[in-house]
């Protein structure tokens, strides 16, 4: 009798383990995979909107990006970062880029701040995660980037990429960098930790990723810093809902969200697609071609 009650009580224990254990996988393994099902849906029914969208086409609408660099400005913010021990000066603009990224990476996360920083600019914004909050959104993030790239003669813009649906709220802020060793744009995106390549390593442009989403083709998307590769599943969703439309200033430089007037946001959207939350001065092309031009040089301040 007791050796039944011995048996009894061990086979009881076994299942209550087994049943731990089940629990465990449950909730960590099958809901990832779950979670990965729910995003490649997600992502195949993005592309789908995509794909149903019109295309692009040459048009005279007027607009002519500007890149501007205030030397000042630039030896102030090199000083106070010291960009030369990121990386060394004589690396390519991608390496480069990729170094001051990692470090705005490492250095503040994301999260959506509750309180707006005062002055939205490279400084400001370090000085803001050092004394109010340690962490802010993407575009603070990209505002961020843009100037510390910027001081290193880097050209590159701060672009919103939008979903088709006006009722979505969210949208995504990242960087797109011109590679003159390359003669091409690259995104870069310290927010969320990431940026995307092709088969051979090549860095890909904005424009490059959204026809790539249209074609169903794969793109290999990196981290900039250490983390698990399963949460690319939710990037590569994401991004398919972000690439239907996009927005940048026509001007670039320092202090472009800090009350800096005088210039206005110019949108790239598909034909027959007329946007939502524009202002009246914005400028809407259909023009792909000359909304990713190759910077024409600095000009400066």
């Amino acid at each position: 009798m007791k050796k039944a009650l011995k048996i009894a009580g061990w086979t009881a224990a076994g299942l209550a383990g087994l049943a731990v254990v089940a629990m465990l996988l449950i909730r960590y393994c099958f809901s990832e995979r779950v979670a990965d099902l729910l995003h490649e849906t997600l992502r195949q029914k993005r592309i789908e909107l995509l794909q149903a969208a019109g295309g692009y086409a040459p048009d005279s609408v007027s607009f002519r990006f500007v890149y501007r660099q205030d030397t000042a400005r630039a030896r102030a913010i090199g000083a106070y970062f010291r960009p030369d021990t990121l990386a060394d000066p004589s690396q390519t603009t991608w390496e480069r880029t990729l170094a001051a990224a990692r470090f705005v990476a490492r250095h503040i996360p994301h999260a959506n701040q509750s309180v707006y920083p005062e002055r939205p600019n490279a400084i400001g914004l370090w000085e803001y995660s050092r004394t109010v909050e340690p962490a802010f959104n993407c575009r603070l993030h990209a505002i961020f980037l843009h100037e510390l790239l910027l001081a290193q003669g880097i050209a590159n813009r701060f672009v919103t990429c939008l979903p088709a649906d006006p009722e979505d709220n969210d949208c995504h802020v990242v960087n797109i960098v011109w590679l003159p060793e390359r003669r091409k744009w690259a995104m870069i995106d310290s927010d969320m930790q990431a940026y995307a390549v092709d088969a051979a390593g090549v860095p890909l442009s904005l424009a490059e990723m959204r026809s790539r989403y249209l074609a169903d083709e794969a793109i290999d998307y990196r981290r900039l810093t250490d983390g698990r590769s399963d949460e690319m599943t939710y990037y590569r969703s994401y991004w398919a809902k972000n690439l239907y439309w996009f927005e940048c200033w026509e001007e670039t430089g320092y202090d472009r969200e800090a009350g800096r007037k005088g210039s206005r946001i110019v949108a790239l959207v598909p034909s027959g697609f007329g946007g939502f939350r524009l202002g009246s001065d914005e400028a809407l092309t259909h023009d792909e071609a000359r909304f990713w031009a190759a910077p024409e040089g600095m000009e400066l301040e």
